[in-house]
């Protein structure tokens, strides 16, 4: 028997280990935005999506009165009670979580991450496929073997505890407005040039099943309801990139705790030390590279603690290379501009304290 992976929370995964290892691969003229935490990216990248309406298998009753008198006694009539069983939605939203993801030519089990989140009213089976074999790109991404897997330790990259996904095996059973991360993975051809760009789609599909939306599943829905095709039609899927880049760009971020009483708990009045350092390998030059944290959730911001390679750099926007902005969310920025191997690292640095 597969093992059903259990849904994530829409609130997104916890914060997990203090250092995680991003890695970004830049073509030349693009943006270097690296973002706290692995699931940072999730808030900042995903598309927002909702149960459609009551929970199906819920009964809607109504029962009617008359009131009235007979001579000086009131009396009043009831009528039976009409019952309605909602029945179910079936609606799927799947949205892409990473952007053109840097690949170089050659590279094996590069992973692209998609959330999949059932937006219909009752529990539902969703069957996942993904195809690379698509028109208006540059090359075919290879499939590796196996192609799907769950983001099982929410790091939201491709790692060894990630499980894979087998067809009818341990395909997700996801309540309504639950969501699960899926990661896609494929292998990059040898022959590929920088600037190629080849897609890769994920397909989820209910198992109750799909049509034009209307269309109905009499009993097959949640509580043995009927189960309805929502505006979807019943599956869903989204469409990534692979970008060929010769310059790889990676960004590793540490943090060290320090509370008011001298000790290292993070407890509320410590402050958090973040240090992140980037660097670059390869050939090629990644421009206008730009450095982008968002200050966590629960914390704020220490002023004036932004430093580049151990120079103070102040929060406002003006001449020097970085800032701190409340808009539209808090976060900070150091512009690293044009780098190569030849840069060397580059190392950031900034505090918060914990609200």
């Amino acid at each position: 028997m597969g093992l059903t992976p259990l849904p994530q929370s829409v609130a997104g995964p916890g914060a997990g280990s203090t250092r995680k290892r991003e890695e970004f691969l830049v073509l030349r003229s693009t943006r270097l935005m690296v973002v706290a935490g692995a699931f940072s990216l999730l808030g900042s990248w995903a598309n927002k999506a909702h149960a459609t309406g009551v929970a199906a298998g819920t009964s809607i009753d109504n029962t009617a009165q008359v009131t009235y008198q007979v001579g000086s006694v009131n009396a009043t009539a009831t009528s039976n009670t009409s019952s309605v069983m909602v029945a179910e939605i079936l609606d799927v939203v799947v949205t892409l979580q990473t952007p053109s993801v840097p690949v170089l030519a050659g590279a094996t089990q590069r992973a692209m991450l998609f959330r999949v989140t059932n937006t219909g009213n009752g529990a539902e089976t969703f069957q996942l496929e993904m195809t690379s074999v698509l028109g208006g790109d540059d090359f075919d991404p290879t499939a590796a073997a196996p192609s799907i897997y769950f983001d099982t330790d929410a790091s939201g990259d491709l790692s060894p505890g990630d499980a894979p996904y087998t067809a009818g095996g341990n395909d997700p059973v996801l309540n309504a407005d639950a969501f699960i991360t899926v990661l896609v993975a494929n292998d990059i051809p040898a022959g590929v040039i920088d600037g190629n760009r080849g897609f890769s789609r994920l397909t989820a599909t209910s198992r109750t099943g799909t049509g034009a939306p209307g269309t109905a599943f009499a009993g097959k829905g949640s509580g043995n309801t009927d189960a309805v095709v929502g505006t979807t039609g019943g599956d869903g899927e989204a469409t990534g990139e692979y970008l060929v880049a010769g310059i790889a760009v990676n960004a590793v971020k540490s943090a060290t705790v320090a509370d008011q009483f001298g000790g290292t708990r993070p407890v509320p009045g410590a402050r958090i030390n973040y240090t992140i350092v980037v660097s670059t390998t390869g050939t090629g030059t990644a421009s206008a590279s730009v450095f982008n944290d968002g200050i966590p959730a629960n914390t704020t911001y220490v002023p004036g603690t932004l430093r580049l390679n151990n120079a103070a750099l102040s929060d406002a926007a003006d001449a020097d290379a970085g800032d701190f902005s409340t808009t539209p969310s808090a976060s900070v920025r150091v512009q690293l501009g044009n780098l190569t191997q030849a840069s060397g690292s580059q190392t950031i640095q900034f505090a918060v304290t914990i609200n």
